[in-house]
């Protein structure tokens, strides 16, 4: 897939900043560099024709809505849906088949809800998903418990004078996953500076990030003030850095990465 996360963006806006080569870009996200080389040129700022991480993904959001916007379920659509569930395959199946072969499909989300619709109205389809029993819940659900950390503070309780970006010492926090899953590249950087540190990790071991992210900022720690981080397990030993900075460390919502903010580049 050429999708990039938000954090990819992020990673690409920092590379290209520190003059790194597409093809080392591309390497570190896991993409290919053609995919690279396309975003960059379709993303960019107009104007100054650099790549901002906060603009390509306002960009590919505004995208994403335009096509969905258009793309109602229809009679056709059902019917093909139908079809594909009877034949066991999954509303993310359905989607890739209909993609693959240049058709129009709502998203799997829609699928989803079409399926329990017809459930209470006495369907069948229901049936025909893998889990039959349980009702599919959207990843934007912010009542949902899973993957929770202990000891976690939401981001909501924040201070106010981070979002102004005026002031040193409110970093945020980001995990790189390699290729193959092998590997990872620990992400720091200060929301009012741009300054940013980056650490190769052999895997995302709790304890072994914490002891890196506190090895990197030992020569800042007196201007250190907040960190926050997405819900990862790799943060799970979040109090050890707190405790070593003297510093609230926060979450961002499950699924709600983008809430910490992203650096403007």
């Amino acid at each position: 897939m050429s999708h990039l996360t938000q954090e990819q963006r992020y990673t690409i806006a920092s590379m290209k900043q520190q003059r790194y080569r597409q093809n080392q870009i591309a390497k570190t996200i896991g993409k290919d560099k053609s995919i690279v080389s396309r975003k960059l040129k379709r993303n960019r700022d107009e104007r100054s024709g650099a790549y901002r991480s906060d603009l390509a993904q306002r960009k590919s959001e505004l995208r994403k809505r335009m096509k969905n916007h258009f793309v109602k379920l229809d009679t056709e659509m059902k019917s093909i849906i139908n079809t594909l569930l009877i034949n066991k395959l999954s509303p993310e199946q359905i989607i890739g088949v209909c993609k693959k072969d240049g058709i129009d499909m709502v998203s799997h989300e829609t699928i989803y809800q079409y399926v329990w619709r017809d459930k209470k109205y006495k369907g069948s389809l229901f049936e025909h998903l893998r889990s039959q029993g349980k009702k599919y819940k959207s990843r934007s659900i912010k009542t949902d418990k899973r993957g929770q950390i202990i000891g976690r503070k939401d981001i909501k309780d924040r201070p106010q004078e981070v979002e102004e970006r005026q002031r040193l010492g409110d970093l945020e926090i980001d995990t790189i996953i390699g290729k193959d899953h092998k590997g990872a590249i620990l992400t720091i950087n200060d929301r009012a500076t741009g300054m940013l540190w980056m650490k190769k990790l052999d895997n995302k071991d709790a304890s072994k990030l914490a002891e890196a992210t506190k090895e990197l900022l030992s020569d800042y720690r007196p201007f250190i003030k907040t960190i926050p981080a997405d819900n990862g397990k790799e943060f799970a030993a979040h109090q050890q850095i707190a405790d070593a900075f003297n510093i609230d460390f926060y979450f961002a919502k499950p699924y709600a990465s983008w809430q910490r903010g992203a650096m403007k580049i």
